[in-house]
C-alpha cells in the first residue's frame, strides 16, 4: 500500500471467511509473509456477528463508522449455512463495499457466479488453486482502494463538523457567497449591512478553513 494514502488510518486488516481451516491457515500465512494482518472466520454467520458488534450503533453524519482502517474481505463462494453470495448481498445492504472491497475465492464451477458478483460491485474473484503472489497483489490493491475511500469519508466528516459549527446567519451568508453574490448584493438580500456581511464572510472562511469563495464551493461539493 502507498504509505501516504494510508497515513493515520491504522493498520490494514484482511478478513478471511472460509469454512476450511486449512485454507484460512494458508491464507493467513501468505498474508503474514507480506506483512499483512488477517482475521479468520469459519462461516458467514461468524463474520456477521462481528459486523453486528461493530455496526450496532446508528451511523452519525459526524462520526466515522466501521471499518476505520483499510480493510478487505477474502470470501469463499460456497459454504455450509449462509453462502458467500448471501453475505455479499448483506454487505451491499450495509453500504460496506467501498470501505471493504470483496475478493471472492471460487472453485472452477463458481466462476460465472463470481463474475456476476463482480458486476454487482465485488472487487475481484480468484480461482482455487490460486497464485500466491497474484492474490496478495490484488489484496494490496483492494486495501489501497479502501484507504482512499476512508480518507474521502474522513474529509467529508471533517467538513460536516465544520458546517455544524456555523451559525444560522453564517450559513445564510455562506450560501450567498458560493452563489457568487458580491457583499453589497448579499447585504441587500439578507437585509443587513455590508460590514456585517464582511464579518460573517470572514468567520465562515475561518471556520471552514478556506481562503476564497471558489475554495469554499469546491470543499462543499459532494458533502
Amino acid at each position: 500500500m502507498n504509505p501516504n494514502t494510508s497515513l493515520h488510518l491504522g493498520l490494514p486488516m484482511v478478513y478471511l471467511v472460509d469454512d476450511e481451516d486449512v485454507v484460512r491457515d494458508a491464507l493467513a500465512w501468505l498474508l503474514r509473509s507480506r506483512r499483512l494482518l488477517s482475521e479468520g472466520f469459519s462461516s458467514a454467520e461468524a463474520f456477521e456477528t462481528l459486523l453486528d458488534s461493530r455496526l450496532g450503533a446508528p451511523r452519525s453524519p459526524h462520526t466515522a463508522s466501521w471499518p476505520v482502517a483499510p480493510s478487505c474481505l477474502l470470501l469463499d463462494v460456497r459454504m455450509p449455512g449462509t453462502s458467500g453470495l448471501v453475505l455479499f448481498e448483506r454487505l451491499i445492504e450495509r453500504d460496506l463495499l467501498r470501505y471493504m472491497p470483496v475478493i471472492f475465492l471460487t472453485g472452477h464451477g463458481d466462476v460465472p457466479t463470481a463474475v456476476a458478483a463482480v458486476k454487482r460491485g465485488a472487487f475481484d474473484f480468484v480461482e482455487k488453486p490460486f497464485s500466491d503472489n497474484a492474490l496478495v497483489d490484488r489484496v494490496e490493491q483492494a486495501l489501497e482502494l479502501s484507504a482512499r475511500a476512508l480518507l474521502r469519508q474522513r474529509e467529508q466528516l471533517s467538513v460536516r463538523r465544520r458546517l455544524a459549527e456555523l451559525t444560522e446567519r453564517e450559513r445564510d451568508v455562506m450560501q450567498c457567497v458560493i452563489g457568487g453574490l458580491a457583499n453589497k448584493l448579499i447585504a441587500d438580500q439578507l437585509n443587513i449591512s455590508v460590514r456585517t456581511v464582511e464579518v460573517h464572510r470572514a468567520r465562515v472562511f475561518e471556520k471552514m478553513d478556506v481562503k476564497s469563495a471558489v475554495e469554499l464551493a469546491n470543499l462543499l461539493r459532494g458533502v
